[in-house]
């Protein structure tokens, strides 16, 4: 362990004493006004024909603005600087509509000019957007003068000190930089323009307003530098070839609720009521910010989550992990935007339950703190029956178990970081995070049993109370060290991420026969803790105009250890007794070591990327109690991808892929632990799984339509061997003194899984959108290797619709709906609710029911759209009741569950912020900051 850390950080050294440079900011979306208008940054560097830094040249940008004198669009200075010591410049607070001219001079230089853009267009002259409008002041932000005296007194500076000396040539550079009038038009004519404002905020919501315009160069002859433009517009649901962006931090049901509640609306994807994510019924990899996590989804609130992207075929610079349902990345709120904002978060719903939290962002010059805390409280009850006929024992037997319980969970975070921008192309960030978590299951399960003797039938009845806990805490920190060189898409990143885990859980068992009135006692403990290390460096490499190398290595240690134990009381003498277990104590440590390579190449109407990634993995276990050791190597996995894209035109693109992955055991799947939790459903780890392997194929057509509607159709195919397989056996257990069903883990010989998926997002009219999403697939489990004729052949398909009613006075409507029919049980499903603890849904021994549920939600916005005030019912037919139907040699069993159904809520957020520069250190710099709150 220790040689493979001295590794990893020697590795990281070595490419962190190259420079780093930081990431392009983006905006948040929502609303905008003059402060967010006026949100762009511009830098660079400029450098002589040696590449060397050029201090104390002039940096000027002029843009185009309207001349209330002359009535016509005039070109005027907006900001400007002196270069640093090394050549660097920062203009920052600028328009980020328009176009501008970036000019730089210097004595013995000539003047060297470029166009640049944030990609958002400018008003014509008669305000309005676009299309024109009412002329006059009208059309003008309040307290914005289209002909601003300071700026042309400045401008004129500029350019008559442009032949004195150095020293007065800076002052009056930095005397225009003080100036920065909006450029363009103000507010929009009332003609069209509500229409134009909710195109310009999606706009803004995906433009890069922090943009690096590279080394510019000045030389003795004049050069320009070709224009560039940043295309770019966001809204709720971003649909492309290799991924789907969804944006849920405008989900008004997910508010104050979990991961869970927001994943389970997005398209692609579906959560059960144990926590369980699938795409198209196979679970996935689960990122955060890019990595993999240890977390489950109920420990993360939907107040943080900014967006999710969904990545169903990754290609080889991805990690292979995640068999056949890919990726799934949880991208969490994180601001850049000079000066301060941020917001906070309360509610509450029926059950008790209550969630608040609060995030703040404060950026100045190189620095940029950010900052997270949540706490949630959940309460939620639920009811379930389960119906089972024995095939097995003597007497043959009847089961009918009723369970009635309540989840009570209190969860907290603190979660924050800091930005270094070292200089222009450098950039170190520094993160942490801290989560705990109290849960408290409580459960009664009241059992029925009907003993079918040769003419005869006996009945007995038994209450089973259970009263478990169970406590973690995680804290993980990272380390990222970023450059971009000054050639166009070339960089290097390098991070480190280490994340410790530690769980103590235990329970009081109590099960009392009705009529004999005799109650057993039995009690569980146990203790977990695991580490969890990766480190990654990646290169890119533009070749060309349109070819690009990408490069990449990554390492990712887990070391887990555990202890548990079980203990019976004895009625006569009240003591308890140990009933030692070969498993109770258990520790394993896997590691993965990979190294990738990518190409791709863009024509004008086709484009590919063929890459392979190489992967080592080990997997080491050892039993103390019996001084066992058992082993899994891998010393080289190989994992190819192919992609091509064919432009049919600008609206219609098709593309066609191949990957290979891997899903490999998790330390639940592996733990040879029996859980007594219940008596009628034990579970048990297997030690000797092997990792699955699959290929798989995607087809993918995608039609752009009008309004940034998107149509995306995949057909899809996946093959995969070494299937890991739920199976249900059966054994004499002691502690029971009985024969019980184990449910536990297999390797199946092969499974297969087709279909088709169909997502559209459809503007109807401005103010209602509907996003549909449309799996057919069918699934097809070979576990004949485990038990003789063991096929599970099953057809299946589920819609989700998500339905946007935008209302007068701020009012906003959202309605999301799910049907899903029977299908075969979700393959390779381990990320339960209590990590590990939940139902088993994974078995080639029968299928999950048909369910459907509706959540409603209304959002309005108030206090100047700076709060938000939402009231959301989820559940609200009851109908989200999961089901499961199983059978084997050794019984057939009929199950339902319901979990806090028509769950009512109440959520209110607050936005805040100040876009000014001068947070910390205050100076006079003429430009007035009053009232110019974000309006996110």
């Amino acid at each position: 362990m220790k040689t493979r850390l001295t590794l990893i950080f020697a590795f990281l050294m070595f490419v962190t004493i190259l420079p780093a440079q930081q990431w392009g900011g983006r905006g948040s979306g929502g609303g905008f006004n003059r402060e967010m208008m006026n949100s762009g940054k511009f830098y660079g560097k400029v450098v002589d024909e040696n590449g060397k830094g050029v201090a104390y040249a002039a940096v000027q940008l002029f843009g185009m603005q309207f001349d209330t004198a002359s009535k016509q669009m005039v070109e005027r200075l907006i900001a400007g600087q002196i270069t640093e010591d090394n050549g660097d410049f920062n203009l920052e607070k600028l328009p980020v509509r328009g176009d501008f001219t970036l000019k730089v001079s210097i004595l013995g230089y000539a003047t060297t000019e470029q166009k640049v853009t944030f990609g958002l267009p400018g008003f014509r002259p008669g305000g309005g957007g676009p299309g024109g409008g009412r002329p006059g002041a009208g059309n003008w932000q309040r307290g914005q003068r289209p002909d601003n005296a300071n700026a042309q007194k400045s401008a004129g500076t500029e350019k008559s000190d442009e032949k004195k000396t150095d020293k007065k040539g800076k002052e009056g550079a930095e005397k225009a930089a003080s100036a920065s009038p909006s450029q363009g038009g103000g507010r929009p004519s009332a003609g069209g323009g509500g229409d134009w404002r909710s195109r310009m905020r999606s706009a803004m919501a995906g433009a890069n307003f922090d943009k690096d315009l590279g080394n510019i160069v000045i030389k003795p002859d004049a050069q320009t530098l070709d224009e560039i433009v940043v295309h770019g517009e966001a809204t709720n649901v971003s649909l492309s070839l290799d991924k789907k962006i969804f944006r849920v931090d405008k989900d008004a049901s997910a508010e104050g609720g979990t991961a869970e509640d927001a994943l389970k609306n997005v398209p692609s994807l579906s959560v059960d009521i144990d926590g369980n994510l699938t795409v198209r019924n196979s679970s996935p990899q689960l990122f955060v910010d890019g990595r993999p996590t240890t977390l489950t989804l109920d420990q993360i609130g939907a107040n943080e989550i900014e967006q999710v992207e969904v990545i169903t075929n990754p290609s080889a610079k991805y990690d292979a992990s995640g068999g056949q349902g890919g990726i799934v990345n949880i991208v969490l709120k994180k601001n850049r935007k000079p000066g301060y904002n941020g917001s906070i978060r309360v509610g509450a719903d029926r059950w008790g339950g209550y969630n608040g939290s609060a995030n703040i962002n404060m950026r100045e010059g190189k620095i940029n703190a950010f900052m997270n805390a949540s706490i949630f409280k959940r309460l939620s009850p639920s009811e379930g029956e389960t119906d089972r006929q024995n095939l097995f024992g003597s007497p043959r037997t009847n089961v009918l178990q009723a369970n009635d319980g309540e989840f009570d969970g209190l969860f907290a975070s603190l979660r924050g970081g800091v930005d270094w921008f070292l200089d222009n192309r450098n950039t170190l960030t520094l993160a942490a995070n801290y989560r705990r978590g109290d849960m408290k299951p409580i459960q009664d399960i009241r059992t029925f049993t009907d003993s079918l003797f040769s003419g005869r039938t006996s009945s007995s009845e038994f209450i089973r109370s259970s009263d478990a806990f169970r406590d973690f805490e995680n804290v993980g920190a990272s380390l990222l060290f970023k450059h971009l060189f000054p050639k166009k898409g070339k960089e290097i990143t390098a991070d480190i991420n280490i994340n410790t885990f530690d769980m103590v859980s235990g329970g009081d068992f109590n099960t009392t026969f009705i009529g004999s009135g005799f109650t057993s006692i039995e009690r569980q403990e146990g203790t977990s803790t695991s580490t969890f290390i990766t480190a990654q460096a990646d290169y890119v490499e533009p070749i060309g105009d349109r070819g690009k190398i990408e490069l990449g290595a990554r390492a990712a240690i887990r070391d887990y250890r555990s202890t548990n134990g079980n203990f019976f009381q004895d009625p006569e003498t009240g003591q308890e007794t140990r009933v030692v277990n070969f498993a109770d104590e258990y520790e394993f440590e896997d590691a993965v070591y990979a190294a990738y390579a990518t190409y791709s190449q863009e024509f004008t109407q086709w484009s590919y990327q063929i890459g392979l990634r190489a992967e080592s993995s080990s997997y080491t276990g050892y039993l103390p109690e019996t001084n066992s050791t058992f082993e899994n190597d891998y010393p080289l996995s190989l994992f190819p991808s192919i992609f091509v894209t064919r432009k049919i035109n600008e609206k219609d693109n098709l593309q066609a892929s191949y990957t290979r992955r891997v899903n490999r055991p998790s330390f639940f799947n592996l733990i040879p632990f029996t859980d007594f939790s219940d008596s009628l459903n034990l579970r048990r780890g297997n030690p000797n799984l092997l990792p699955e392997f699959t290929n798989s194929f995607e087809m993918t057509y995608q039609n752009i339509f009008d309004k940034g509607d998107n149509l995306l159709i995949t057909v899809y195919y996946k093959s995969a061997t070494d299937l890991i397989t739920t199976f249900l056996d059966t054994e004499f257990n002691e502690q029971l003194g009985r024969e019980a069903v184990i449910s536990t883990y297999q390797n199946s010989s092969s499974s297969r899984a087709y279909g088709a998926e169909f997502t559209l997002r459809n503007s109807i009219t401005k103010n209602v959108t509907l996003t549909s999403n449309l799996n057919l697939y069918n699934s097809r489990v070979d576990a004949s290797n485990v038990e003789s004729d063991l096929i599970n052949d099953q057809f299946s398909w589920f819609i989700k619709e998500n339905l946007s009613l935008r209302l007068p006075k701020s009012f906003t409507v959202q309605l999301n709906g799910e049907y899903r029919s029977r299908a075969a049980f979700a393959l390779n499903s381990n990320r339960g609710r209590y990590r590990g603890y939940g139902r088993s849904t994974n078995t080639a021994q029968g299928y999950s029911k048909e369910l459907w549920f509706v959540d409603l939600s209304v959002r309005k916005d108030i206090m100047k759209r700076k709060g938000t005030l939402t009231v959301s019912i989820r559940d609200i037919f009851r109908s989200r009741r999961s089901g499961s139907f199983s059978e084997s040699e050794f019984f057939i069993q009929d199950t339902w569950r319901l979990r806090a159904p028509q769950t009512v809520s109440l959520n209110f957020s607050y936005r805040f912020g100040k876009m000014d520069a001068s947070l910390f250190k205050r100076k006079n710099n003429k430009v007035s900051t009053e009232g110019m709150e974000l309006m996110n």
